[in-house]
């Protein structure tokens, strides 16, 4: 016969009974014959109900299944097991008949579930809450799901309408801004649930002006008078010659701010989804919703938008369509609309471009029609190749340097680049959106005078795609 080894806490030597199991030992409170009580187990069912209940950060004595009035009572940290004599009816916890029914959990809901959560504020009291912490000191800000691949710069912008784009910018450049405590560039995509430090954003004075109702309806029905295309998800617009695409230094009208008064119900504004230069005409993306901004913005950068852009360009190339291949960099960091010089690999600041090109049609050997496909989106990339080719685009204030070269008449000294075309998928359907835009009224002009045909083919489209 096998005799097993005592067991810790019991009396030692004594053999288990019978028919029972040793675990039957330690129901009874019964005490040893020096007045302790007996051991019992080391974790106790009540024991793990307190501790779980401690991990949910919830008070036990709320959630007791043991009984009433401990529930009326505090709970200690950890009580005594209680005493029961051997001849008192066990208790209907214990499943045996002659106690009392079991004590059930209320029906009622805990507080924290009495009442359904009060739905979030919206977009605009987002905005506006923000905006009005201006000068309130460090904020830390949660980055929201649809907010998703946006640049830091553009999640500052939507965040803080108020602030201006170039203080945006000076923010982000001098490193006063961390991701998830480090340091952001411009260029940052957030993804959901990053932490955003912004350091104290200080205004002079609000520069929210009332509105009038007349103003509203008057920039609304200009950027409905500019809309090649809309659904429900995204509109093209054909921007003019001149206006801007985002606010600046000394620029107060411009397409993100005219974008307000389309703002619909719910606080959602139209919001940009890239950019052209001010003096660049044609085909701009606005997103109607955040998730189609994401997406859309998701297009650009894995380059499955194809752009065409058109130029008239001072000389005419001797190779008809060719390929341009540089890094660009700033001649002035600190300057956000610095002219671009073409760098070496491995500059500071320098990134890849990559432009092909080809000639539509040409004049007198004096002016070119040249159409360009871009593959990446540097700034000014087109009119830095165009006058890294030694053939500047007309009218450009920045690039043009060809010497004794003048105007020819008729000819207006504007910048002769037009974004032509666009083909994107679209933000829901991912089918193709392929949307052109006419010629702005100085380019057409030059086109008459020159006796170029806007509906010619254009051999830009058998151009590589990457």
């Amino acid at each position: 016969m096998t005799i097993r080894p005592p067991r810790s806490g019991g009396p030692t030597g004594r053999k288990p009974q019978a028919g029972k199991s040793s675990a039957s030992k330690f129901r009874g409170g019964k005490a040893q014959a020096d007045g302790r009580a007996r051991t019992g187990p080391r974790t106790s069912a009540r024991d793990a109900a307190e501790r779980a209940a401690r991990n949910r950060g919830e008070d036990a004595g709320t959630r007791d299944p043991w009984g009433a009035q401990a529930a009326a009572a505090p709970t200690p940290a950890r009580p005594p097991k209680p005493r029961r004599d051997a001849a008192a009816p066990r208790d209907a916890a214990a499943g045996k008949p002659g106690g009392q029914p079991p004590a059930r959990r209320s029906a009622a809901p805990s507080p924290a579930l009495a009442s359904a959560p009060a739905p979030g504020p919206t977009r605009r009291e987002q905005r506006a809450a923000a905006s009005a912490t201006l000068a309130s000191g460090v904020q830390t800000l949660t980055v929201e799901p649809d907010e998703a691949g946006m640049r830091i710069d553009r999640f500052l912008t939507a965040r803080f309408p108020l602030l201006p784009f170039t203080r945006v910018q000076t923010i982000v450049r001098k490193g006063e801004l961390r991701v998830d405590g480090k340091r952001a560039k411009p260029n940052d995509r957030l993804e959901p649930g990053m932490s955003v430090r912004v350091p104290p954003l200080r205004l002079d004075q609000p520069t929210e002006r009332p509105r009038s109702a007349a103003r509203e309806q008057d920039d609304a029905a200009f950027i409905r008078s500019l809309i090649l295309y809309e659904d429900a998800d995204m509109m093209i617009l054909n921007k003019p010659f001149g206006l801007a695409v985002q606010g600046g230094s000394g620029t107060v009208r411009h397409v993100d701010g005219l974008l307000a008064a389309l703002t619909g119900p719910d606080g959602q504004k139209p919001r940009l989804v890239h950019r052209l230069d001010k003096d660049t005409a044609g085909c701009l993306i606005i997103a109607k919703t955040r998730l189609a901004a994401a997406t859309l913005a998701k297009s650009f950068r894995s380059r499955a938008a194809r752009k065409i852009y058109w130029a008239l360009t001072a000389g005419v190339p001797r190779v008809r369509q060719g390929r341009v291949s540089t890094y660009l960099a700033k001649e002035e960091p600190t300057d956000a609309d610095a002219r671009m010089r073409v760098a070496k690999h491995g500059d500071e600041g320098a990134s890849h471009a990559l432009t092909y090109y080809a000639m539509v049609d040409q004049a007198a050997q004096k002016l070119s029609w040249l159409s360009f496909k871009p593959v990446t989106g540097r700034t000014h990339q087109l009119r830095a190749h165009a006058a890294h080719i030694g053939h500047p685009i007309v009218g450009d204030p920045k690039y043009f340097s060809v010497e004794n070269w003048e105007l020819p008449g008729g000819i207006q000294n504007r910048l002769h680049l037009l974004a032509r075309r666009i083909v994107i998928p679209h933000p829901r359907t991912g089918k193709p959106v392929d949307v052109s835009a006419p010629l702005p009224p100085h380019m057409a002009q030059s086109w008459n005078l020159l006796g170029f045909d806007a509906a010619r083919y254009d051999p830009i489209v058998e151009a590589p795609e990457a």
